[in-house]
Order: C-alpha cells, then structure tokens, then sequence
C-alpha cells in the first residue's frame, strides 16, 4: 500500500502543547507568528505558520508550519499541516462539523492559491491573516494565481475574513527568512 506522511519539526510537538487557550486576534496571531519564527531559527521549514482554533474556548485544535522543503512535498504549506493535523485530532475531515465547536483557521501570511482552497474546503467559519500575500512576493514568493475578489468567495461561503493582524510582525519573519538566506521556492514557475 502506498502512502506519504509530513512530518512536523523535533521541537514542535512539545511548543504546541504548551500553548493554552488563546482569546483575541492578536493573541492567536502572536501565538502563530511565533510557530513561523521558529521555523526560521531552526531552519526546520519555511517561514509561515498557520493555527486551527476553536472559536469560543480560543483552544488551539493544531498548529502547522511550512515544511515544504524538509519533507520534499509541495502541498506541505502552513495552512495545509494545520489542517490536516485538525482534522486527524478531532477525527474527521470537516472542521466545520455542525455537533462541533466552531473553529478558526490563523494563518501568518494570507494564503496562497492552494491554501485558498484549503480554507474553502476545510469547513473553518473564519479566517485572520497577519501579512499579506505581497508581503511574501516582496522577498520573492509566487502566491499563484489566487482570483482579485478571494475575500467576497470566503464571504459568500460563509467564511468571515480579518486581515493585517499583528501584520509588521508577520512580513518581520518573512524577511527574516530571506535576509538568512532561505530558500525561496516556487515549483518551477517560470520568471520565478
């Protein structure tokens, strides 16, 4: 039988279980932001971080980071660990289960093309992005082809959108990232 696994850094198992119920925006971004700074230091990933949140309680369901070039697998982006780590823990694939708590989707940068879908299809009730995808392209990021009206499709689909959340310091680990020389990788895209 075939399969692929994504594995999480060594240290990140243990900083996300000391993670208590976080209130607030800036408190859950603080809490992601510093997912993707961690990345960084080690140099375990690239520098995103995202968090699946119940709403209400503020507790931290799963974190994710991006581990794209560690795990040699290009779907393995921030939104999509988190999400997937989600779903295993509350058993099932729809986060936005109607017996269950609604939740969050905390990403430190506004999702790519993939991560777009992502959120669309994981059942999350919101979304709150701290930099913006230009902020990622500026140190030489390819966010895809995402449409110019992605915040109405989350609206129409039900999913509230807050952006700019603790923003500085989100593109703060993004240059980060680039000024310590990580790769930037962008699938092959050409001019890339």
């Amino acid at each position: 039988m075939s399969s692929f696994t994504i594995d999480m850094p060594d240290w990140f198992d243990a900083m996300e279980a000391e993670v208590p119920p976080r209130h607030g925006d800036e408190a859950r971004m603080a809490t992601v932001i510093e997912f993707a700074r961690r990345n960084v230091v080690e140099g375990t990933g690239g520098p995103f971080a995202a968090g699946v949140f119940e709403c209400e309680s503020g507790r931290l369901v799963a974190a994710g980071v991006n581990v794209v070039v560690p795990s040699r697998t290009a779907i393995a982006h921030a939104e999509v660990t988190a999400v997937a780590l989600a779903g295993q823990r509350i058993g099932g694939f729809d986060l936005g289960d109607p017996d269950g708590p609604a939740m969050e989707l905390v990403a430190s940068t506004a999702p790519c093309v993939m991560c777009l879908g992502v959120t669309i299809w994981s059942g999350v009730s919101r979304l709150v992005c701290g930099a913006r995808a230009v902020d990622a392209t500026a140190i030489g990021f390819d966010e895809g082809p995402r449409p110019d009206d992605w915040l109405e499709e989350l609206a129409h689909r039900g999913i509230g959108v807050e952006r700019d959340v603790l923003r500085e310091e989100a593109a703060g680990v993004l240059r980060a990232y680039a000024e310590r020389g990580g790769p930037i990788y962008n699938g092959g895209v050409p001019g890339a």
